[in-house]
């Protein structure tokens, strides 16, 4: 029986805290799990970067509110859907994600959650569990699902090597390398096709 595990932001979605930088004007904030592979340093870098520019929950809101999904996704999704079982395993937050789930369909999210202070201003985050996307996947496979997962980033890498079968999607060169065995993909028609290829009929 098989089950399928995306990734979010850059597969589904535009990446948040790219949009966030663009709206504020803090190019800082452009960095992503593309670029570090270490998500507590990464998340503690965002967190000093809002502290320092005053940045609200409300603001990050009114940067990714009108975001829609990468073109092609809802399609693809609603194939999935349709095809299979999806679960999306991120590691956003529910504060970030939850309104803009609805234009995909409203599947499945895994992911984490933030703390808020009385004035909207986010002052740390709380992970479902570390290595959440792994365990995930492990836990999926120990319910006797085959599982297919892919993924774009650094911080989706245990995921891809843990499922029975990992798709990178328009991964950085970087990863692309560490990963050469890894099926590579760059629309969401490849990556329709390498599921379908792995779906066990």
């Amino acid at each position: 029986m098989d089950i399928v595990c995306l990734d979010l932001e850059g597969v589904l979605l535009p990446e948040f805290w790219i949009a966030v930088a663009e709206a504020t004007g803090i190019p800082e904030l452009r960095r992503t799990t593309r670029d570090e592979p270490d998500y507590d340093v990464l998340m503690q870098y965002r967190l000093r970067l809002l502290d320092q520019h005053g940045l609200t929950l409300q603001a990050i809101h009114e940067a990714i509110r009108d975001l829609e999904p990468l073109p092609g996704a809802r399609e693809f999704t609603d194939w999935l859907v349709a095809r299979s079982r999806l679960i999306i395993l991120s590691d956003t937050f529910v504060q970030f994600s939850a309104p803009l789930m609805a234009r995909l369909g409203h599947p499945t999210l895994f992911c984490h959650e933030l703390e808020i202070d009385g004035e909207g201003r986010i002052t740390n985050y709380r992970l479902r569990q570390p290595d959440q996307k792994r365990k995930a996947v492990q836990a999926l496979k120990g319910l006797n699902f085959r599982v297919i997962a892919a993924g774009d980033s650094w911080n989706d890498r245990s995921m891809l090597q843990e499922a029975d079968v990992g798709i990178l999607f328009r991964p950085p060169e970087s990863l692309r390398e560490a990963e050469p065995g890894m099926p590579v993909t760059r629309t969401h028609e490849e990556l329709k096709a390498a599921i379908e290829a792995a779906f066990v009929h």
